[in-house]
């Protein structure tokens, strides 16, 4: 637990540290890495340059903002010495970060790079969502682009440690929706849930169920997301992300669209992101199989599923 803690500290810190404006860096080649291969040849096999398809694994505990204040995600930023400092505490962490944090703000084709002074390690990470394009240019972030960020970053955490992937759905901070095809929407045909928040200014960050009348019934591996709110247990949350209830109780959609425009909390309007996941990667509590993301009970809950995993009897559930 004090590891965790000490975990978010360091992430949080990390909007603070990027002063000044430049030129955006000239794009390098993607670093090589299972994820970064097995995205490349998501996208290559079935057409989709990349579109939305992505992979989460960004620990929970690296999304705490602490009153990040980016001048602009670009080189002069990369290379400013608050930058630096962050980065020092704990490379391994701010590395993490920085991959989803360029994966969700940059243009695919484009990279973000820093070496370390201290090691002279070298670091790379790929763009791929492009979900702020003026921040990646070196701007301030708007507002939407903040929120929007937010909420990829939200959508890509895992508190089981599994990596899996995902299709990512919404608008950039200039409204231009994340290109998607028949094939995305067929292949990663589970719709999920729906994030939203601004972890920028400190107004939270907030996750709900896109399960409909299946809400609590389904699970899987990603943890965060798939059934929050009252059935899900406290340490099944992943703090600071807020579980709601049902995605149609804070947020719509657009004509035939199929993700959120739109999600509103406490008055506040919210840019989100909606992801959804391949059936492969869902379990359901009636399905024959005790999943380890269920429990027994006397139930049809994925944390008390009789059909699949029995009555307690003594065990713990």
């Amino acid at each position: 637990m004090r590891s965790r803690h000490i975990e978010s500290v360091l992430v949080v810190s990390m909007v603070a540290v990027f002063a000044g404006c430049g030129p955006v860096e000239e794009p390098l080649e993607e670093p090589p890495g299972e994820a970064a291969t097995a995205e490349q040849e998501l996208g290559s096999q079935n057409g989709l340059s990349f579109n939305g398809l992505s992979f989460n694994g960004l620990s929970a505990n690296g999304l705490s903002f602490n009153g990040l204040s980016f001048n602009g995600l670009s080189a002069s930023g990369l290379s400013s010495a608050p930058f630096a400092s962050w980065f020092q505490s704990n490379p391994a962490l701010a590395d993490m970060v920085m991959r989803y944090l360029v994966r969700c703000a940059v243009p695919a084709g484009q990279v973000r790079g820093y070496t370390n002074p201290r090691t002279g390690v070298s670091y790379l990470w790929a763009g791929l969502l492009g979900l702020a394009p003026d921040w990646a240019q070196g701007q301030l972030p708007t507002t939407a682009e903040q929120q929007v960020v937010s909420a990829c970053l939200a959508a890509h955490t895992t508190n089981t440690g599994v990596q899996m992937a995902i299709s990512v759905l919404g608008v950039n901070g200039r409204g231009q929706a994340i290109p998607y095809g028949s094939w995305e929407l067929s292949t990663y045909s589970e719709e999920e849930a729906c994030f939203f928040g601004n972890l920028f200014t400190g107004e939270g960050l907030f996750v709900a169920s896109d399960q409909g009348l299946l809400r609590g019934s389904q699970s899987s591996p990603r943890g965060c997301a798939l059934s929050p709110g009252p059935l899900q247990r406290v340490e099944d949350n992943c703090p600071p992300i807020i579980p709601l209830g049902s995605c149609d109780a804070y947020c719509t959609a657009g004509l035939l669209s199929p993700f959120h425009t739109r999600c509103t909390r406490n008055g506040v309007h919210y840019r989100p992101i909606t992801t959804r996941l391949r059936s492969r990667d869902v379990f359901r509590c009636g399905d024959g199989v005790c999943q380890y993301t269920e429990s027994c009970g006397l139930g049809v809950g994925y944390r008390d599923c009789l059909l699949d995993c029995g009555l307690c009897l003594g065990r713990d559930r």
